[in-house]
């Protein structure tokens, strides 16, 4: 999993994806740029849907978090702007999550830390959690969740967020005890990955509306070397909480990291214990360490079908896969190869209804750069049609687009967001698409 502190990831070249050669673009509606606001570059989108109203979080507006909304389904996009919080003095900001919650409240989360020259800082790395009451017209709260008080700075990265149907909010992210044990490599012509340190997937509860918050927990097993990266959350309409976590086995002396897997663990009391881990597909092999896409999604259809998406990496190929479980993840299917290609295939999924899921990716092409394609699947059928590009023009592979982009649901139809650069002397900018596939 990438740290990223601005870096520009520049890829090799890809081999074209054997999906991606024949798929065309898909129907719906135009793309749209979204990210309208000062910086050099905006990346990493993350999205969330409730009735007419589609949010938007990303990195970027002047080194912040920015946020934009539509409320009309997506047909157009309200100014953008930087969450509250997110761009305060001396602070580093990243990794955005965002959720709607049952009673529309909308909660934006994202990590916050010292500056990139003062990585020596003594100042820790937290999640901070913005709030909107009014379908996201302004931010009215922002709380910093509690770390451990400890002698030496911790390590923290990429949280996510939901919301249980009794409106408590939960955040999970990537937790540290010592910032200093952590081992980043950030080659010249790629992002940064890990090799070394004190990953563990841990929780934060707020009852009140994201006004305080509890102590945080482990979930992942081995704390504090769990080992685990990513740890995408999902509140079920019956309380329970379902996490995928994406895990390293790691050396108790050296703190070295090996290749890992996904793992999925629920809770049925708030986040205070969890099931043991169940593995995803471990047929499909392992996720290797200079992976650097945030790895790993998940999704949850009104039947309780469970979908998970993620990749990983074997002889040069990059694959991504699709896996789902039909009874709340205790057992799950055999993996279904997504796309293949030399280059990352950052996967989402998103329930599109009864026992089918939309899955998107995003990769580069090779001789033409990023873009960003669509599939259906449905349970018991199989793959409802081909391949779609969403993405209309591709983006330059020497500009880093973001570690995710949205995908979600509305009517039967995917929205989609994703990060590309388009022309040669400007950044990433976040674009917005419409499109619905055949479901059989």
């Amino acid at each position: 999993m990438a740290t990223r502190f601005g870096l520009a990831a520049v890829l090799a070249a890809a081999v074209l994806l054997p999906l991606a050669a024949a798929a065309n673009a898909s129907g719906g509606a135009r793309a749209l740029r979204v990210s309208r606001c000062r910086g050099p570059s905006n990346a990493e989108v993350v999205q969330a849907v409730d009735g007419r109203y589609v949010y938007e979080a990303w990195i970027g507006c002047s080194h912040g978090i920015g946020f934009a909304r539509s409320a009309d389904g997506g047909r157009t996009f309200g100014r953008s702007r930087a969450v509250p919080g997110s761009h305060l003095r001396g602070e580093h900001s990243w990794d955005p999550a965002i959720v709607a919650a049952p009673d529309g409240t909308v909660y934006v989360a994202y990590m916050v830390g010292p500056e990139e020259r003062a990585r020596a800082s003594s100042a820790p790395m937290r999640p901070v959690v913005a709030v909107s009451h009014d379908h996201g017209r302004s931010f009215d709260r922002v709380s910093t969740l509690p770390v451990p008080s400890t002698k030496s700075a911790n390590f923290g990265d990429r949280p996510f967020v939901a919301v249980g149907p009794e409106g408590a909010v939960y955040v999970t992210w990537d937790y540290g005890p010592r910032k200093s044990d952590v081992r980043i490599v950030c080659p010249p012509t790629s992002s940064c990955y890990f090799t070394a340190g004190d990953f563990n997937a841990v929780l934060q509860k707020s009852t009140d509306g994201g006004r305080t918050w509890t102590r945080l927990v482990p979930i992942s097993p081995g704390f504090p070397l769990g080992g685990a990266d990513s740890a995408p959350i999902l509140a079920e309409p019956d309380g329970a909480l379902d996490v995928l976590y994406w895990q390293h086995a790691t050396d108790p002396k050296t703190l070295a990291v090996s290749p890992g897997r996904e793992y999925f663990t629920r809770s049925t009391d708030g986040g205070r214990s969890w099931s043991q881990p169940v593995a995803v597909g471990p047929q499909a092999g392992t996720i290797g360490l200079q992976e650097w896409w945030i790895d790993g999604s998940l999704a949850v259809d009104r039947a309780g079908v469970l979908y998970a998406g993620w990749d990983t990496q074997s002889r040069g190929r990059d694959t991504a896969w699709l896996a789902w479980s039909t009874n709340g993840g205790r057992h799950w299917s055999p993996p279904v190869r997504v796309a293949s290609s030399r280059t990352e295939h950052l996967t989402e999924v998103a329930a599109a209804g009864h026992r089918d899921v939309y899955v998107g990716w995003q990769t580069v092409v090779r001789g033409k750069g990023y873009a960003t394609f669509l599939r259906r699947y449905a349970v018991g059928k199989g793959w409802t049609g081909a391949a779609r590009k969403v993405s209309p023009a591709y983006g330059k592979p020497q500009i880093w687009p973001g570690d995710t982009f949205g995908l979600s649901t509305r009517n039967g139809s995917a929205l989609l967001s994703w990060g590309s650069a388009l022309h040669a002397r400007s950044g990433s900018q976040l674009y917005f698409r419409s499109a619905r596939l055949p479901n059989g």
